[in-house]
């Protein structure tokens, strides 16, 4: 479903699959912020081609929001893997680092949660590396909690959690 929303010189809208570049780059610039300098794991994959495959998932969705003509917020969800049908996985929710506390991310994570109950979604989990205070936080203001049927395993680098999509949202 491609969709489109305009809220004063923003617009939120599908990324198309040309823009897979641009996305893989915001994605590098926000992921390397969270990890001491050089650290990011390197794991040998082309982001390029795996958000490609995302943007083009029949099942899931990537939005972004362009401010100025330049996308500079992304987020991507689809129905998760071996979990009920009315549950969603949000997988990234990026802003560009030079862009942070400007609302950006309030306001795209709104609309995700918008998308999500018009498909109705009950429930959205997500996993969230350790060490990422700064997501860990916005996060838990938005009203995401630690996910019951996902604790925290000795070792693992990622907390889970879980947004009852149906609830009001939080306030900051």
């Amino acid at each position: 479903m491609i969709r489109t929303r305009v809220t004063g010189r923003r617009v939120t809208r599908t990324v198309l699959s040309v823009e897979a570049e641009t996305v893989a780059e915001l994605h590098s610039r926000a992921r390397s912020t969270y990890y001491p300098a050089g650290a990011a794991p390197q794991d040998g994959t082309d982001w390029v081609a795996a958000w490609r495959r995302a943007i083009e998932r029949p099942d899931g969705h990537v939005l972004c929001t362009v401010h100025e003509g330049r996308i500079v917020a992304i987020a991507s969800f689809r129905t998760a893997e071996d979990a009920p049908a009315d549950t969603v996985r949000l997988f990234q929710l990026h802003v560009d680092p030079d862009h942070w506390r400007t609302g950006l991310g309030t306001a795209l994570h709104a609309e995700c949660v918008e998308q999500w109950r018009a498909d109705g979604r009950r429930t959205a989990t997500l996993d969230v590396h350790v060490d990422n205070e700064r997501a860990r936080d916005f996060y838990a203001r938005r009203g995401w909690v630690p996910d019951p049927e996902n604790p925290p395993v000795a070792g693992d680098h990622h907390l889970f959690l879980r947004y009852p999509v149906g609830a009001a949202p939080a306030r900051e």
